[in-house]
C-alpha cells in the first residue's frame, strides 16, 4: 500500500523517467541500428558517460574532478582502441549519417534519465520502480507499435526471435534497469557511466565463448586501458565505501 501511495505522489518524474528510457531509448537505439553502422553506433554509445556529466553539471551542478575525467579520457581510449583494432587512425575514415543523429538522441536521453534518477524518492523498492516506468514507457510506445504494424512491417516468430525476445526482456530490459538504477542511488550518475565502456568488453568474452573468436592483442590493450579509467574514476568512491561499512 505504502509503493502505491508513493507511486501516486510521485507520477510526474515518474512518467518522464519513463519516456526518456523506455519510450524514448529503446525507440532511439533501434532505429539507429535500422539506419547506422554498428561502428558508428558504438562509438556515439561511448559519449554517454560524457552526455551524463554534461546533463549532470548544467542541471545539478555536479562537478566532475580531474581525476574523474581523466578516467573518463583513459577508458574511452581503450574502447576506440578495440573499436578499430588497434589502429586509431581508422577513426578519420568514420563518416557520419542522419542515422547517427538517433544514437546521439538516445544517448542523450539516456543521460538525462540517470541524472534525473536522483529526483526519484529513495523510499521507493527496485521492482515497484521498475514496474512503474515499465507500464508508463509502454504505454506511450504502444501507439507508434500500432503504426509500425499498420505499415506492414511485422515480426516472423521463429525460436530465434522469441529467444531474442526473452533475452531483451529479461537481462537488457529487466535486470540492466536494476543493476544501473542501484548503481547511480551508491555512486552517483557520473562514475557509473564509465562503465559503459565494459559493453565491447562483455562482447568480447561472449564471442570468445559462443563464437570462437580469438582473443587478439588489441582486445587485451583495449581492456586494461577500460579497467584503469573505471578504477581511477571510481576508487575514491570505493575505498570511501568500505570505509563507511567499517566504521558501521
Amino acid at each position: 500500500m505504502r509503493q502505491k501511495d508513493l507511486i501516486r505522489r510521485s507520477w510526474k518524474i515518474l512518467t518522464l523517467l519513463a519516456i526518456l528510457s523506455v519510450t524514448n531509448f529503446s525507440m532511439f537505439i533501434y532505429m539507429a541500428l535500422k539506419s547506422s553502422t554498428v561502428t558508428n553506433a558504438v562509438l556515439i554509445n561511448s559519449m554517454i558517460p560524457i552526455f551524463i556529466v554534461i546533463v549532470s553539471w548544467m542541471g545539478f551542478k555536479e562537478r566532475i574532478t580531474l581525476r574523474q575525467a581523466i578516467g573518463i579520457a583513459i577508458s574511452l581510449t581503450g574502447l576506440m582502441f578495440i573499436i578499430t583494432e588497434g589502429n586509431l587512425s581508422k577513426l578519420i575514415a568514420v563518416r557520419f549519417g542522419k542515422g547517427d543523429m538517433w544514437t546521439i538522441s538516445a544517448g542523450i536521453s539516456w543521460a538525462l534519465y540517470s541524472a534525473l534518477l536522483r529526483k526519484c524518492p529513495v523510499e521507493f523498492d527496485s521492482l515497484s520502480f521498475l514496474a512503474s516506468i515499465i507500464i508508463i514507457g509502454t504505454f506511450f510506445i504502444f501507439p507508434f507499435y500500432i503504426w509500425e504494424i499498420g505499415t506492414g512491417k511485422t515480426m516472423n516468430f521463429s525460436y530465434a526471435s522469441i529467444g531474442s525476445i526473452v533475452y531483451v526482456a529479461l537481462f537488457a530490459s529487466v535486470l540492466a534497469y536494476i543493476f544501473w538504477n542501484k548503481a547511480i542511488q551508491i555512486i552517483g550518475a557520473n562514475k557509473t557511466g564509465i562503465f559503459i565502456h565494459l559493453m565491447p568488453v562483455f562482447s568480447i568474452i561472449l564471442a570468445m565463448i559462443f563464437l570462437d573468436e580469438k582473443l587478439r592483442g588489441y582486445h587485451i590493450k583495449g581492456t586494461i586501458l577500460i579497467f584503469s579509467g573505471i578504477f581511477l574514476t571510481t576508487a575514491h568512491t570505493i575505498k570511501l565505501q568500505n570505509v563507511r561499512g567499517t566504521k558501521h
